[in-house]
């Protein structure tokens, strides 16, 4: 439990002061976000704010964590490393993508192709090292099994679990990416997701089958310190969100939004609960839904469902402030955590 507070209280820190520094510098070099002109004319006031805060999350997610187990002398995870690994890997991905709209000075950076290959390079070597690594147990980071609130079913193998992790990886990091539209909005539901896995991973560990083999127990390598990363992550998030948050004066770019969405597959599939985050992740459902069905339903009947995908900027042509959308989806945010919160605790609930 020590490491879950002082990793989440040094990110938030470092985070919190580390970011307006960020503002500075990226103002003095240009670093400033360029706007599509087909958006919603009110973005076009935003053009200029420094982008590429998602820097500050990272490594104040990095720092956070590794101080944390300095402090308290304990030696970091397999499953927490990878998890980590899989964040910053998603990233540098993103970070590319903003460094090329800054120094081409467009609206897109790197061509989707080269953007979907660079997340499929870091997720597929994510996916086949989290099957190694056995504890005394033999349990290893992940296991070749759909998840809910643990392992379903028989196993799917090695490979089909490749494409599925891959599947979950790509998915995630691109839904929090489109969700990252509006000022402090993915950056706040993505905390409330984060929060809910700090409960999470403490949970497991408190009913660990490795310590306790009772009914309903996890078999979860390490799930304490899978909070701990969790805990890392969300509060850089909070400290980030102070400055992310309407009028923001800096956004995470694509260098945040993808690390984010990694860090949410990644804790899904080392915790062993895959199908979960789409409850507990419900906002980034509805809002890369909204995506599809726009997408899809054009291409069929050359007729759009919305105003505009994603979700958010609908709203905003239909007269919605901002503010008002951010706070709305937050809330429904939180609704989809309780909701994936409950269902995980339910088998506990005495009958």
């Amino acid at each position: 439990m020590r490491n879950i507070l002082v990793a989440s209280a040094l990110s938030l820190i470092i985070a919190l002061l580390g970011t307006p520094l960020a503002i500075r510098i990226f103002a003095r070099r240009g670093y400033g976000q360029l706007i599509r002109d087909e958006g919603p004319s009110t973005h076009q006031d935003k053009r200029g704010t420094p982008t590429m805060g998602g820097a500050v999350i990272l490594v104040g997610s990095l720092i956070g964590y590794s101080v944390a187990h300095l402090a308290t002398l304990t030696p970091p995870t397999p499953s927490a490393l990878l998890v980590l690994s899989l964040m910053t890997g998603l990233g540098l991905v993103g970070f590319l993508d903003d460094f090329i709209k800054i120094y081409k000075q467009r609206s897109l950076g790197l061509r989707s192709g080269a953007k979907l290959f660079g997340q499929f390079v870091v997720g597929a070597a994510f996916a086949y090292l989290v099957l190694r690594f056995p504890n005394s147990s033999g349990i290893t980071p992940a296991s070749p099994h759909i998840s809910f609130l643990r392992d379903i079913g028989g196993s799917i193998g090695p490979y089909l679990f490749v494409g599925w992790a891959l599947l979950l990886i790509m998915g995630w990091s691109n839904a929090v990416n489109l969700t990252d539209g509006l000022d402090g909005l993915a950056t706040g539901a993505t905390t409330l997701v984060l929060a809910a896995y700090v409960l999470i991973g403490n949970w497991q560990f408190r009913n660990s089958c490795t310590a306790f083999l009772v009914p309903n127990c996890y078999f979860v390598r390490d799930p304490l310190d899978l909070a701990v990363v969790a805990a890392s992550v969300l509060g850089a998030c909070v400290g980030f969100l102070w400055w992310n948050a309407p009028p923001a004066r800096i956004f995470m770019g694509d260098t945040g939004s993808l690390a984010l969405g990694g860090v949410l597959a990644g804790l899904a599939i080392t915790t062993r609960t895959q199908l979960l985050l789409a409850l507990l992740g419900g906002l980034f459902v509805i809002i890369i839904m909204s995506v599809i069905a726009q997408v899809g339903f054009f291409k069929l009947t050359r007729r759009r469902v919305f105003k505009m995908a994603p979700l958010q900027h609908h709203f905003e042509l239909s007269g919605w402030a901002e503010t008002t959308i951010v706070i709305r989806f937050w809330i429904i945010s939180g609704l989809a955590v309780a909701l994936g919160l409950g269902i995980f605790y339910v088998e506990w609930m005495p009958k």
